[in-house]
């Protein structure tokens, strides 16, 4: 696979993954709606275009795209870093504070390939001893307070959040040049937008473990 292929496979999968993350996070808000409000939602996302589809028949053909991009994501990430140890030799140079983003985006993604499995472990499928023993299928709003009431559960989810928006700002940047935007102003726009997704997800999400934490989401 040439190298400018994966890079543009990383980048669509990339910001793929973005536009996902940011939906998702306007969808976790309504958590501080209340019960009704949530489940409802959670309820709407399984029945999305009935009958036209079966049910929960976008939702399976939204994780079916999602599980294909992550394959995509982490195949082309692996080929490039090898690659780029490769060209490298014996003798690489110390990480500096310009090489310090890129770098990164390998840890930040191992800890979110991590979250993803342990998310769906514990919101999805309810698999103990992940989930609580409280999890009920279908309480989308209980299953989500009675997680994130465990104090280990809501730091995990914090800390994720926050390697999230590493991941986003510098990512999104990244894919501006692997899909050949050049103009300076462009890119600068881009890095923008990729700078305010990353603090709204992070901002977003974290609010709700807080909010569990503090009590104020029962």
């Amino acid at each position: 696979m040439p190298t400018w292929v994966a890079k543009a496979v990383m980048a669509v999968t990339g910001l793929v993954f973005t536009a996902f993350v940011v939906v998702h996070m306007v969808g976790n808000l309504k958590v501080f709606s209340g019960a009704a409000t949530f489940n409802g939602y959670a309820a709407w996302l399984r029945s999305l275009l009935e009958p036209l589809v079966p049910h929960e028949g976008v939702l399976w053909a939204l994780r079916v795209v999602l599980a294909l991009c992550l394959v995509a994501h982490l195949w082309c990430s692996v080929v490039l870093v090898r690659r780029s140890r490769s060209s490298a030799g014996p003798h690489r140079r110390r990480l500096s504070a310009g090489s310090f983003g890129a770098r990164s985006m390998l840890v930040t993604g191992v800890v979110l390939l991590l979250f993803v499995v342990f998310h769906i472990l514990d919101m999805t499928t309810g698999t103990p001893p992940v989930a609580p023993s409280s999890f009920v299928p279908g309480s989308a709003h209980a299953n989500l307070v009675g997680s994130l009431a465990r104090p280990w559960v809501a730091t995990f989810y914090g800390i994720t959040m926050l390697l999230l928006a590493v991941h986003i700002a510098h990512g999104v940047r990244t894919a501006a040049g692997d899909l050949g935007v050049t103009g300076v102003r462009s890119r600068a726009g881009i890095a923008v937008i990729g700078g305010i997704a990353a603090v709204a997800v992070l901002l977003g999400n974290a609010a709700i473990p807080v909010a569990v934490q503090m009590g104020w989401l029962t």
